[in-house]
């Protein structure tokens, strides 16, 4: 197997964004007083519950994507993959004294709980019940956390079912009038609180906030394919997704008393994009070194219990069929999404 450059370049997208929402968050408790901002504005409808969903989603694939390759290392692949999220969960309950409201935890969880035993379900009856599960937290539970389980699922559907690039412009094309459309929804329904008072009101906003996750996803690997620029910044976050996402709620759990004096609330903004720089100047530098971010290294050692073959070597001039990625380059060597 090589690694599948699109998945990449989604985490590191799907980081960026969940970095500027933790900054924004972390910023947000510290204050004594919230006097509402148009930052405020623009993190609350055009960011927030737009980005977790997509680490939900990747996590299902990524579930799919590790279990077949623990089966070409062992007979028992449940095994490593209960390892690995045992790993994940510890991170999790230690990530916990810093936010509270972390995700590692729940995904270890919910990983154990959901995906494993939808392993053995064919596609379809997955598939159906990640659609079902994830109606069922919108309308039932207006999203937040209910909504991982039923993304969970519906990220492994989508792998098994592998649709080609051919399905992201029309994605697109019906995503992003649907986020815009929701998103102004939630927009005049907030301005009159009275209308909370009918039924599924406010599920307006998980739904507004899936269908820009949508949006926001494939508008990216559609404009990797005419700046390949972008895909190459964010693709070395994406394989250094647990450090990034890890060292980007450190900063902003760190930067919060400082950044809650700004009044503006622009202060969070630009500290989450500096700390982003700086993350994928790092990402660059290690990756051009090393196989796996640091905490990706150790999350595969105790996995496997064994250590993981750790620098990077030179790699062989690739063959004349080497295995393409859905942009059209050749895709790289290394082994595991």
């Amino acid at each position: 197997m090589t690694r599948i450059r699109e998945l990449d370049t989604l985490r590191g997208f799907a980081v960026c964004g969940i970095t500027v929402v933790n900054t924004w968050q972390h910023t947000a408790g510290a204050l004594e007083r919230r006097v509402p901002t148009p930052a405020d504005w623009i993190v609350e409808n055009l960011l927030q519950g737009r980005f977790y969903p997509v680490f939900s989603f990747l996590f299902g694939v990524s579930f799919v994507l590790f279990l077949r390759s623990a089966a070409r290392r062992t007979p028992r692949p449940w095994w490593p993959l209960l390892r690995r999220l045992g790993v994940l969960a510890c991170l999790g309950l230690l990530h916990r004294f810093v936010s509270p409201g972390e995700v590692l935890l729940p995904y270890a969880i919910a990983g154990a709980l959901v995906l494993l035993p939808a392993s053995f379900l064919p596609r379809w009856l997955v598939l159906t019940a990640g659609v079902g599960g994830t109606l069922w937290a919108v309308l039932a539970e207006a999203g937040g956390i209910w909504l991982v389980p039923g993304l969970f699922l519906l990220g492994m559907a989508v792998i098994e079912y592998a649709p080609g690039p051919r399905a992201l412009a029309p994605a697109f094309a019906v995503s992003a009038p649907l986020a815009v459309a929701l998103t102004g929804a939630w927009v005049y329904l907030w301005a009159h609180p009275e209308t909370f008072r009918f039924p599924y009101t406010v599920s307006v906003y998980p739904l507004a906030g899936l269908a820009a996750a949508v949006a926001y996803c494939t508008g990216v690997l559609l404009l990797t394919r005419r700046a390949p620029g972008v895909g190459a910044f964010l693709q070395p976050l994406g394989r250094m997704t647990l450090t990034a996402y890890l060292a980007g709620s450190l900063s902003a759990a760190a930067l919060a008393p400082l950044l809650a004096r700004d009044g503006t609330r622009l202060g969070a903004l630009a500290a989450a994009a500096a700390v982003l720089a700086i993350l994928a100047g790092f990402a660059h530098w290690w990756l051009a070194r090393f196989r796996h971010g640091p905490l990706e290294w150790a999350w595969r050692c105790l996995t496997w219990g064994e250590l993981v073959p750790a620098r990077r070597s030179p790699d062989p001039a690739p063959p004349a069929t080497a295995p393409r990625d859905l942009s059209g380059g050749p895709a790289p060597r290394d082994l595991g999404n």
